[in-house]
């Protein structure tokens, strides 16, 4: 009995001593949460740009319509269709999310006015972009009489137009297209929905009658539609 114990005992000194495959057993345990610790930190990084891009271009769009028109040394300036979808194409490229911009997201462009009886007013309304999302304030026409529609903006701290003046709102909606996958930043948030908004009064004097055509009509990019440029 003595031989075999002693055997024993000499196996399982030699495999306490062996570290030959320890550096090997500890990466194979420990490279799936390493792995996915990085893959978390990447895609986590990704979204925080993306919120980056979509605020940014909300403040281009609604800083861009608020300096668009015709020139004229006799009259005040007047914005075009034409001017919308330029307008439209030119934050599809400043994004640097390219296609996807339109394809997963929803732009809204709302000129706030003042109307006859001193209350604000959406006159005109344009949108583009293949997702289903409306203004969080309302469509084209709102408030065009009376002084029951207090603006647009979070309750109680609405932005409203000035007699005479404009406001270029923008409001953005994009859903957010993960690079592994969206559970990677559920932690932090529950909807993949990116929102952005902005305003900026519109700069000089600019005819508010309506947006004007060309000889050669631009699309209109009513809201009524759901595409891209």
């Amino acid at each position: 009995m003595k031989g075999p114990i002693r055997f024993a005992k000499r196996a399982l000194r030699r495999l306490r001593l062996a570290q030959g495959g320890l550096a090997l057993t500890e990466f194979a345990l420990t490279a799936p949460l390493l792995t996915l610790l990085g893959m978390g930190g990447l895609e986590l990084s990704n979204y925080a740009l993306i919120n980056l891009r979509i605020n940014q271009a909300a403040s281009h769009i609604a800083d861009n319509a608020s300096r668009i028109g015709e020139s004229s040394n006799l009259s005040a300036l007047r914005i075009y269709e034409a001017d919308i979808q330029d307008l439209f194409i030119g934050v599809r490229l400043h994004s640097g999310l390219g296609s996807d911009f339109y394809e997963h997201g929803r732009v809204v462009l709302s000129s706030l006015e003042q109307n006859a009886d001193g209350g604000q007013w959406i006159h005109w309304q344009r949108c583009m972009g293949k997702k289903n999302a409306a203004s969080a304030y309302g469509e084209q026409g709102k408030g065009s009489t009376g002084t029951g529609f207090s603006g647009m903006g979070p309750s109680g701290n609405e932005i409203q137009a000035g007699s005479g003046e404009a406001v270029m709102f923008v409001e953005i909606a994009y859903d957010y297209q993960p690079l592994v996958s969206l559970d990677m930043v559920k932690p932090f948030t529950s909807n993949r929905t990116i929102t952005a908004q902005s305003a900026f009064i519109v700069r000089g004097n600019r005819d508010l009658a309506k947006l004007y055509t060309l000889s050669t009509p631009a699309p209109t990019w009513s809201c009524e539609k759901f595409d891209e440029v």
